[in-house]
């Protein structure tokens, strides 16, 4: 739709306050506030809350960086410019609309707890200096309040229950346009910008890493990819444009030993199930992919981190996605494991998150089972800095921590050996330690895919567990993806990479790799840890079953 459908348009000076929808386009919070302004000044507002090394990592803070840059570039081929402001909201926008002596603010809507606190408290102070506020909704296909509006209670925790409120929903609204030219910002030069700020932050520009207190990062280390609107639509249209592709594409037979790299037009479907392909029980037959080669064969459109700082709309994708399955005339794969579907995940998931009290939390999350995690620091300490002694799983944690992203199965067999598969230690702090090292890590879908792979919700078939060690061989039997993130196991024979403990001393020796001192012992024997696991799951199971008879049969009593 274009701008001018937009209801209820700003007047007079008016500031727009981005915070994930870090692009021009299809940008609700961007339209409304600009719409009919005399003057507007877009405003950035480095939180210091988030910029810390223990809380965001470095790769992330990047790609935030860049797509402020790449953000401050759009705006200023529209006539307007990013303002970057250093502080803490609640104290540098109340001060700013009163020096710049605005009218009304706009930004979008954000359900995440901490957002939620933060623009009460900036809504309150801006409203009570009688500045017009309005938070709109951009960063999900749909309101995510109207979807809750169709729940008529509880939101689905179910996929199929999740599209019956879709089905009432309607297909998404059509996209933004992206405008021209921008109404002029309240500074149009170097010594303007400097007075404007002054006495409203304490600084302003966008920094570097070093400037926030973070170790550099050179052009060629950590996460590859570019930040900002300008490549996430590139990448968007390149995959867009691979549509023999996104016709067979399905999620789960992708393949986790695929380092994120630059697109290419390759691509083939694999088996359909990591299970079935973990047991070499593939429909499909023989899908191992070995080689250096097949390292560089995307497998899933590494679109995530766009969609988590909103450089992409998700709106400007679903459309397009549905043009391009209306060119292949039904010919292509369906939900919940085609490209369509996994939009729709997100969704699913933003809608639980903002519908479920305490959703990030396993204490007074009633969809969480109550599961007595172990919470053992040393176990914990060697899952995180790679040193479990299983070569799969240290290298996905190596990759995590060097370049900010890991693939989707890698992501389920990292989560499941700490929690339910192997360690049994509270899916929170796996949680936790994602949500500082990921590029793409989005509270919602962080929280919701936690739960579900260490069996607390969404998903309950407990005693399929991902093996640390054939899970990954069914890919890259040669261990390419471990030797490329292990250099310690780089000489070591395809046969022992995997399990370099049963290589004999001499092997382990001549490939220059000794287990116990140049690599890790295996922390646990994971045979009898997973045993262990699947009955203390099944033992807290069978009490929320019990809870649940009691409670049933008390409620009857007080009928």
């Amino acid at each position: 739709m274009s701008v001018a459908s937009t209801s209820a348009a700003a007047k007079g000076r008016t500031l727009v306050w981005f915070r994930k929808a870090l692009r021009v386009h299809d940008n609700p919070a961007l339209s409304r506030g600009t719409l009919h302004a005399t003057a507007c000044q877009p405003v950035f507002v480095l939180d210091p809350w988030f910029c810390q090394p223990s809380r965001v990592g470095a790769n992330r803070m990047r790609f935030l960086l860049q797509s402020l840059r790449d953000l401050d570039a759009q705006l200023r081929a529209r006539g307007s410019s990013l303002l970057v402001l250093h502080g803490e909201p609640r104290v540098v926008l109340p001060r700013a609309c009163k020096k710049w002596r605005v009218d009304s603010v706009t930004w979008e809507h954000d359900i995440e707890p901490y957002a939620k606190i933060r623009d009460a408290a900036v809504r309150g102070a801006l409203e009570r200096a009688g500045v017009e506020c309005h938070a709109a909704s951009g960063h999900t296909l749909y309101d995510v309040d109207e979807m809750l509006e169709k729940c008529k209670g509880a939101p689905p925790t179910t996929y199929q229950g999740f599209f019956k409120i879709v089905d009432k929903m309607g297909a998404p609204n059509a996209p933004i346009d992206a405008m021209e030219k921008m109404p002029g910002s309240f500074a149009s030069s170097d010594e303007e910008t400097k007075a404007l700020v002054q006495g409203v932050a304490d600084a302003y520009g966008i920094p570097t890493l070093e400037d926030l207190g973070y170790e550099p990062l050179g052009d060629d280390e950590g996460f590859p990819g570019v930040g900002g609107e300008t490549e996430g639509l590139r990448r968007l249209r390149l995959m867009l444009a691979r549509k023999e592709w996104i016709g067979q594409f399905e999620k789960p037979s992708t393949n986790p030993t695929t380092r994120f790299h630059g697109l290419s037009q390759s691509g083939k479907t694999k088996p359909k199930s990591p299970f079935e392909i973990a047991a070499g029980r593939s429909k499909d037959g023989d899908a191992s992919t070995s080689g250096a080669e097949a390292l560089m064969i995307p497998s899933t459109t590494a679109l995530s981190p766009y969609m988590k700082f909103g450089c992409v709309s998700p709106r400007v994708f679903y459309h397009e996605l549905t043009a391009v399955y209306k060119e292949l005339e039904g010919k292509h794969s369906k939900p919940p494991t085609s490209l369509m579907g996994q939009l729709m995940w997100r969704e699913f998931y933003y809608l639980v998150a903002a519908g479920t009290k305490n959703f990030d939390k396993m204490e007074g999350n009633a969809i969480c089972r109550q599961i007595p995690w172990k919470k053992d620091r040393e176990l914990f300490a060697a899952w995180e800095n790679a040193q479990t002694g299983f070569p799969w799983i240290d290298a996905a944690m190596t990759q995590l921590r060097r370049e900010g992203w890991l693939h989707h199965l890698a992501r389920h067999a990292v989560a499941c050996f700490l929690t339910r598969g192997d360690l049994f230690i509270h899916w929170e702090w796996g949680r936790d330690a994602f949500d500082r090292d990921l590029v793409d890590a989005d509270w919602a879908l962080n929280n919701g895919n936690w739960m579900w792979l260490s069996c607390s919700a969404f998903f309950y078939q407990y005693f399929r567990v991902y093996s640390p060690i054939a899970f990954a061989k069914k890919y890259d039997k040669d261990g390419q993806y471990v030797r490329h993130y292990l250099p310690v196991l780089k000489n070591m024979p395809s046969k022992y990479v995997y399990e370099p403990w049963l290589a004999p001393l001499d092997v382990q020796k001549k490939a220059g790799c000794v287990v116990g001192v140049d690599y890790p012992a295996p922390i646990v024997d994971h045979s009898a840890a997973s045993k262990r696991c699947v009955d203390d799951i099944a033992t807290a199971y069978a009490a929320h079953k019990d809870a649940n008879a009691v409670a049933g049969k008390k409620r009857k009593a007080s009928d």
